[in-house]
């Protein structure tokens, strides 16, 4: 009762739908009826003419079919920043949410990277119902400091992670690894989001010619929302970042505005990093809307 009180809180409270509560309500109970009724994959319609492949379980992907967009104030930026021609970085991209958005919704090139088999399956699906596998190269590979082997849990769905416990004795599967600059072979994106459970720090070491180039202009970085102070994973991230001028914000979708901040984004379960803020803001104001829900931003 209690997580179905909290998802339901988080439907209602989502920005895309405060103006329509009991719409949101509505397509939740939609999707819980429908999935027992007819269970299996379902299309479902996305931002613009884009779309994704939902089915029960798969919590990450279903949560935009209550909200419109999940990650909306990441997945705005990204959408406001991204040009066709350019090239988004996604790494842990699961069943392939942003690429989708990237590739399918804002043009952009994307090079898309997963490393558990049945996920990377999911995202290449989703790369197929959008048309999209010119814009997209899409690895079923994980990314480190340096090339290698690497043990990662294979049953946790969008938790799937690198072993670092010793003793951990779950289903697991071993994956080749690379660095994002060997991956990359010298491409240049202008974002990258990073979405690997805590081996954050991990993929930031390997990227650092990646980092030191100014066409890069913002990285998307999943950080513990729960707690304002920084782990020690992040600090490390925090730090590489800074270091290569890039500073924690907040995007507003609505206004299209920056706001620095000195920290991890204590509201969020990821942290914008932007260097280069007027350019930046100068992109994020002359893009164009997108559509989602019968909504525009």
């Amino acid at each position: 009762m209690k997580h179905l009180l909290r998802t339901l809180q988080v439907i209602v409270q989502h920005p895309l739908n405060v103006s329509d509560r009991p719409g949101s309500l509505l397509r939740y109970a939609k999707w819980q009826v429908g999935s027992r009724l007819v269970p299996g994959p379902v299309i479902v319609p996305f931002v613009n003419d884009t779309v994704f492949i939902a089915s029960p379980g798969m919590t990450g992907v279903t949560q935009n079919i209550y909200t419109g967009l999940s990650d909306f104030f990441d997945c705005a930026f990204l959408l406001h920043l991204l040009r066709e021609g350019d090239l988004f970085v996604d790494v842990g991209a699961n069943a392939g949410i942003y690429t989708v958005l990237a590739a399918g919704a804002a043009g952009s090139e994307v090079v898309s990277v997963e490393p558990i088999p049945q996920t990377f399956q999911r995202l290449c699906a989703n790369i197929r119902v959008n048309s999209v596998s010119d814009k997209v190269a899409a690895h079923n590979v994980g990314l480190s400091s340096k090339e290698g082997m690497l043990r990662f849990t294979s049953s946790r769905d969008t938790m799937n992670k690198v072993v670092e416990d010793l003793s951990y004795d779950g289903p697991s599967l071993n994956v080749p690894v690379y660095s994002l600059d060997t991956l990359l072979r010298g491409r240049i994106p202008q974002l990258i989001k990073i979405d690997v459970e805590g081996w954050e720090s991990e993929v930031i070491a390997g990227s650092a010619s990646t980092l030191r180039d100014s066409s890069l202009m913002g990285l998307i970085v999943e950080t513990d929302g729960k707690h304002s102070e920084f782990n020690a994973n992040e600090r490390s991230v925090h730090a590489c970042l800074m270091e290569n001028g890039f500073k924690p914000h907040i995007y507003n979708p609505v206004s299209r505005s920056l706001q620095p901040i000195p920290g991890k984004n204590p509201k969020s379960t990821n942290t914008l990093y932007i260097r280069n803020t007027p350019q930046v803001q100068d992109r994020l104001q002359s893009a164009a809307f997108f559509r989602v829900a019968n909504r525009s931003f």
